[in-house]
């Protein structure tokens, strides 16, 4: 996967490589995971702004993937507000260049590495707007995945001091993707503002959310997301780069404002004696292989095990506050208030949609690697061959 473009540029570039051949695809799935992106109580006046609809340059014909590298664009629809600041070529005016730092963004860590004078050239690309693109691309990798019966869902955990109460089977059950209860559970998340199943935690959550709104500040929060129908034997314990629990520890990290992934019972779980803590194995001749909990998040060893792939990841309060910190002036070196950007009060809703794609990318990533082929048909018959092994 590879990604360019600026918050205010033209457009968001991006290239996925290793999709086989012989995937449906159209631009309608992208664009739904673009659109649920953008949704969220919290969310800034740049939402209000872009509509984003994805374009696919190369690499599908016909609705089907080619094999060959897929590149998809998203333009920018406040680029032509922006020509004068972020355009290519010299521009025929002096630009006022940014210079007041933000604590919590990249700007001085980014100016100090670059050698910048003009704290644009950092923020554009440390903008959160370049998930959108990862959004995209991982709307490629989950049509493959859900071409396998692997489903990614997210939601909401906590606002703030708000927490939301989970029900249990949402990282258990291995059908917690279909069946009334599950329909009618994540239903309700996706018709939430703030992505969250609980209606009494979503009131307090908006609540907050007004509050800080009207405070000039910014809220933070968790959410978990949740892979089902994952098979056996993604991952390695091998090598310490190709464990599971690390590639998507460093996929979710990855992202803005992440600053903790937990996977299972994750911190909780160093509190409790083995004996409370370990998934106990069940073998059936009609469900196979089995799990009595699901501490482990659906991984030991580095390797998914059969059970659903949960993961929690905590996200920091964005550093654009509109009663700004103080700071200090690149340029005069002086005390100054921290500068203000157009920006959301909470992006935690849309923070989930962004761990969906992350975690879709990586296990479509894995999956390929375990039983990778050039087209669909072949990768079919190895997925085929080797559930009948799983017996």
């Amino acid at each position: 996967m590879l990604t360019a473009g600026e918050s205010h540029g033209q457009v968001l570039v991006g290239i996925l490589e290793g999709i086989p051949a012989g995937l449906t695809i159209e631009a309608a799935d992208i664009d739904l995971q673009l659109s649920r992106r953008q949704r969220g109580h919290g969310r800034g006046g740049r939402m209000r702004i872009e509509t984003d609809r994805v374009q696919i340059l190369s690499g599908v014909r016909h609705g089907e993937t080619l094999g060959s590298p897929i590149a998809l664009l998203i333009p920018n629809l406040d680029w032509p507000n922006w020509q004068g600041r972020m355009g290519v070529e010299p521009p025929n005016e002096p630009v006022e260049p940014v210079t007041r730092l933000r604590p919590g963004h990249a700007d001085l860590p980014g100016v100090l590495k670059y050698g910048h004078v003009d704290v644009r050239n950092v923020l554009e690309r440390a903008s959160a707007r370049e998930t959108a693109m990862r959004v995209a691309l991982g709307a490629v990798a989950r049509c493959l995945l859900a071409r396998f019966g692997v489903q990614v869902r997210s939601e909401t955990v906590a606002i703030g001091d708000v927490h939301a109460e989970l029900p249990d089977w949402v990282g258990t059950d291995r059908n917690g993707y279909r069946g009334e209860r599950a329909e009618a559970h994540w239903e309700a998340v996706e018709s939430s503002p703030v992505r969250c199943a609980d209606p009494e935690a979503e009131r307090r959550m908006v609540r907050a959310i007004d509050e800080a709104r009207a405070a000039g500040d910014t809220l933070g929060g968790t959410f978990t997301v949740v892979a089902y129908g994952v098979p056996p034997g993604l991952g390695s314990h091998i090598h310490w780069d190709r464990k599971l629990s690390a590639r998507l520890a460093g996929a979710l990290m990855s992202i803005n404002s992440i600053k903790g992934v937990e996977i299972g019972a994750g911190l909780g779980g160093a509190s409790l004696p083995g004996s409370r803590y370990h998934d106990v194995i069940h073998y059936s001749a009609t469900q196979g292989w089995a799990r009595g909990s699901n501490r482990a998040g659906g991984i030991e060893g580095g390797m998914s095990n059969g059970e659903p792939i949960l993961v929690r990841c905590a996200a920091k309060p964005i550093p654009t506050l509109m009663k700004p910190l103080p700071s200090v002036d690149l340029r005069t070196k002086e005390s100054a208030a921290a500068g203000i950007e157009r920006s959301d009060v909470c992006v935690v809703p849309a923070a989930g949609v962004v761990g969906e794609a992350m975690v879709a990318l990586v296990l479509a990533d894995a999956f390929l690697e375990k039983f990778g082929g050039d087209s669909i048909r072949e990768i079919d018959r190895s997925y085929g061959s080797y559930l009948e092994g799983l017996a």
